[in-house]
């Protein structure tokens, strides 16, 4: 009877490697492009920081948690810590959009981009 398997204690299907892995990487890659978007010192983020008014070097550092997140998403085992940094810039932007900005219904895409940063680092996390 020791013999017995079933075949639900096989590891993950090639498929559900496969989905985790290109979520995981467009969500890193998304991240990326917004952090390295961020250090253009004539993008459209030079006006949005201002309209923050906590000064350019706040740009910088999102830039700087946003690339980093983004590069950390991009493997399984630091995708959680990756998840983490990269999910703070966006709840200072969801709080930046509703309190600062006064632009509430556009919270709605960093809200999004948290969303999918707690997905893809929660499932890298029970990996």
């Amino acid at each position: 009877m020791s013999d017995l398997t079933f075949g639900t204690d096989s590891g993950p299907h090639r498929l559900d490697v496969f989905i985790e892995r290109v979520c995981r990487a467009g969500v890193a890659l998304a991240f990326i492009a917004i952090g390295y978007s961020k250090f253009d010192p004539h993008g459209s983020w030079v006006k949005t920081f201002d309209a923050v008014g906590a000064g350019q070097w706040l740009r910088y550092l999102a830039g700087a948690m946003q690339l980093s997140g983004g590069v950390l998403l991009l493997y399984r085992r630091t995708a959680p810590a990756g998840a983490v940094v990269a999910g703070c810039t966006m709840v200072g932007a969801i709080a930046a959009q509703v309190f600062v900005l006064h632009g509430g219904p556009l919270a709605i895409v960093p809200a999004i981009l948290l969303a999918a940063l707690v997905a893809v680092g929660w499932r890298a996390a029970q990996a």
